[in-house]
């Protein structure tokens, strides 16, 4: 696995901080990023608070816009087919009966008159109102507590005044006992809106004969919902302010058809509260019965038990044949996917039973100010409970929950309360409170992903990021894009990009072509990258660039650090181009659980101090020490030092300034880097830290954060290591946790590995690596750095995941 540096916020980088938030700088790339990632948190809210507003809007205005109105009684519909998936349905009371003058009592009459003389009356319809005489007679004679009679009988007879006789004759002898229907219509002329009361003849208005208004209100969503009696109110109250003080309707002592019945049949019953109809099922819940068979003595006798079904009853007599009446949409249906209808004489009857049992339901608002006032603290209090949770898919199941949680509240008030209240708005309210929060979680998601995705393809090259890509399906293709779109690039007019190398936090490095020298020989460029783009950051980044520069142009006078060829900027990027080195990083010599004999450590130790040594001597500290920044070359097998990216350059700086600046970067990898440099305090010993290190990872195989210490911090590593007491004391001692207790210099240590190896007169070349490995057995380069010959560019899939450990 890649060794990754670690950073440790200082001084610096708060320094840096207070420079970044500077009012005066432009936005950049990343700022505009973070502050798209706070707008994204801060819209969440917004939309939360939008849809409060909206809801509480739309009941205020819900008696003049439609839509809330629609919205609400849908609830209610839904509230009847839930109740009626769950087998709650109620019983209707057992006092009313519809004789419905329905399909066979049409058809049946017409075939079977002449042998059943009983059913001429019915042998053609509309049918002789001598019917309706017989029938009237015949159900008052049963016990029947009243008739209604659905039906408008507002013309004559089309058999004869003889006919309207016999049923006038009747009604006179039952008047209090039967009630007729008027019809209110209103039609629309050239003359303007036409209101008229139609009633029926004025022979049949008897004494103590109710007649009633049998219309009903129909709601913005096409369905009836409420008594009619509040119809006829409203009619009244409209007809006022209309100055139609001559209106039939103003002028009739009028009432509606289920009061009229429910009065006349002295049945008392509670004065409704409420407006809204109780249903007590779909159609076809109320007891019915065929007209024709009032006829039939003989099923007269055999089904009504001489009459006696109708004894204490209310009969209702209406057309319910769907050729000859209409049937209206209300709340209630079958089934959740078909749409509610019901006969008129059918609403009548749940209308005349809610009366009756006081189940009329009411509104438990009333005015528009008070609904708007309820809905804006139920969803704007659940929108607080909802921003409680961190996050979006939390608060989207938290507000399906809650609006669940106020439907079944409405649900129980709606048939146990008999109280109406803000239902269908306050659950939308809430619910698109949950979908805003879900939806802006999903594009900050995508947002960085987006960043990611960016990032990724950016240091597609990355050992940790090649491993991260290589898990998601997604991303793989990331590689090849990103090889694609910098391959071929020119930069400084001179530099082709063959092939991405590799990528870290603060650079990414690529293989490139000197176009201006012969042969167009392979080069290392490497781009800095500054953490913005602000001018304030760019100056900072400009002079720690050319300060780094400096420095390799010093070190890079060694034959064993790569020789910085130039550096330039272009486009407010910063480049260095550095020697091509063809070899392997010493990662591969010493993977985690490989262990190298004693001689082969102390050949890598001599070699790598003599590097280092010349680095101190140029007063620098290396400060990123490890095997996958250790090249060995193929050309001579020598040890190469590389990525001085990190280096801490304390040249011309007195013991003043020293002190002034002692707090940097804590720059470093896990388990190479001492305590002291994570710290943000480097000491040149901090180098010969990680070179002990390394060699304890190679005679141990153990990865350094895998090694146990010991109260005072100190590494317990011998135990696990076959290695001499002498060369044991040497890397312990540099390896020691207090940097004060450690070797002061190089020199030091190679003055100690020397006498170790004269002791034992052995001259360690290091070209040997274990007994029985030689270099061709590790000579594919694959690292940042670390290229491999010209004719293997082709592949640009070569960089394999053993390589960083």
């Amino acid at each position: 696995m890649a060794e990754e540096p670690t950073y440790t916020l200082t001084k610096e980088h708060v320094s840096a901080a207070d420079q970044a938030a500077h009012p005066s700088d432009k936005p950049t790339k990343n700022l505009v990023s973070a502050i798209q990632l706070q707008f994204m948190t801060k819209l969440g809210h917004l939309l939360s608070a939008a849809w409060t507003i909206g809801a509480a809007t739309l009941s205020l205005s819900a008696s003049t816009l439609v839509f809330p109105q629609i919205l609400e009684h849908e609830a209610h519909s839904s509230f009847y087919g839930l109740r009626l998936a769950l087998g709650l349905n109620e019983t209707p009371p057992k006092g009313i009966v519809i004789l419905a003058i329905d399909d066979k009592s049409i058809s049946l009459p017409k075939q079977e008159y002449q042998s059943n003389r009983n059913l001429e009356p019915l042998k053609s319809f509309p049918y002789k109102r001598e019917a309706y005489a017989k029938v009237i007679e015949k159900l008052i004679a049963a016990g029947a507590r009243h008739v209604a009679l659905d039906m408008l009988f507002d013309l004559p007879s089309n058999y004869g005044e003889e006919d309207d006789e016999k049923f006038a004759s009747s009604l006179e002898r039952h008047s209090s006992k039967v009630t007729l229907a008027a019809v209110y219509k209103e039609s629309e002329t050239e003359q303007g809106i036409f209101h008229e009361l139609r009633k029926p003849l004025s022979r049949f208005e008897k004494n103590q004969l109710s007649i009633a208004i049998e219309n009903f209100p129909l709601e913005k969503d096409g369905k009836i919902h409420r008594l009619s009696s509040f119809l006829l109110e409203e009619l009244k109250q409209e007809l006022k302010e209309e100055q139609l003080e001559e209106n039939s309707l103003l002028k009739a002592d009028i009432t509606s058809f289920d009061q009229a019945v429910l009065q006349a049949a002295k049945i008392d019953y509670p004065q409704p509260v409420g407006d809204h109809i109780y249903f007590y099922g779909p159609s076809g819940t109320f007891e019915t019965r065929s007209f024709w068979q009032v006829f039939d003595p003989e099923f007269w006798n055999a089904n009504f038990d001489a009459g006696k079904i109708f004894k204490d009853k209310i009969i209702l007599i209406a057309v319910t044949d769907e050729l000859l009446a209409k049937d209206y949409p209300v709340p209630i249906s079958t089934g959740w996917f078909s749409r509610g209808r019901m006969s008129g004489v059918e609403i009548h009857a749940n209308a005349i039973a809610t009366l009756i049992e006081g189940k009329a339901i009411a509104q438990g608002i009333n005015s528009d100010i008070g609904r708007a006032c309820f809905v804006l603290s139920l969803v704007g209090g659940t929108a607080l409970i909802i921003a409680k949770f961190r996050r979006g898919i939390q608060r989207f199941f938290v507000s399906i929950f809650i609006a669940a949680t106020w439907g079944g509240i409405t649900y129980v008030l709606f048939f146990y309360g008999k109280l109406i209240l803000p239902t269908a708005v306050p659950i939308v309210g809430i619910v698109g409170i949950g979908f805003s929060y879900l939806g802006v979680e999903l594009l900050r998601e995508l947002l960085r992903k987006s960043q990611l995705v960016d990032i990724f393809r950016r240091y597609s090259t990355s050992q940790v990021v090649r491993e991260i890509l290589s898990q998601q399906e997604d991303l793989k293709d990331l590689i090849y894009q990103r090889q694609m779109e910098i391959s071929g690039k020119i930069l400084d007019g001179r530099y082709r990009i063959v092939k991405v190398l590799g990528a870290g936090g603060f650079s990414e490095t690529y293989v490139a072509q000197d176009s201006k020298r012969p042969g167009h020989p392979l080069c290392v460029v490497k781009q800095l990258k500054p953490v913005n783009n602000k001018p304030v950051q760019l100056e900072v980044a400009r002079r720690l660039f050319h300060s780094e520069a400096q420095t390799l142009e010093r070190l890079g006078k060694h034959n064993q650090i790569p020789q910085l060829l130039a550096y330039f900027e272009e486009e407010e990027e910063f480049y260095l181009v550095q020697e091509y080195i063809v070899g392997h990083p010493l990662s591969r010599e010493i993977p985690s659980g490989k262990i190298l004999n004693e001689r082969a450590v102390i050949g890598i130790l001599q070699d790598l101090l003599q590097v280092l040594a010349f680095v101190h001597e140029r007063q620098v500290i290396h400060r990123d020490i490890k095997p996958s920044n250790i090249i060995r070359r193929n050309s001579d097998a020598k040890l190469v030092l590389i990525d001085f990216g990190a280096v801490k350059d304390v040249t011309f700086k007195s013991k003043d300034e020293l002190e002034k600046t002692s707090f940097t970067i804590g720059i470093g990898t896990k388990g190479y880097a001492p305590s002291e440099q994570c710290f943000g305090r480097p000491q040149y010993n901090s180098d010969i830290y990680a070179v002990g290190m390394i060699a304890i990872k190679a005679l141990t195989g153990r990865h350094p954060h895998e090694i146990q210490t010991d109260g005072c911090g100190e590494l317990q590593w011998i135990d696990q290591a076959n290695v001499s007491p002498e060369l044991a004391k040497i890397l312990s001692k540099m390896v020691l946790n207090d940097y004060r207790k450690r070797y002061k210099s190089v020199s030091e240590v190679l003055k100690s590995i020397t006498e170790l190896a004269l002791s034992r007169q052995t001259n360690y070349s290091g070209n040997l690596l274990t007994n029985n490995t030689t270099l061709a057995d590790t000579d594919i380069p694959t690292t940042p750095w670390v290229l491999p010959p010209p004719h293997e560019y082709r592949d640009s899939t070569s960089i394999s995941s053993q390589d960083e450990n």
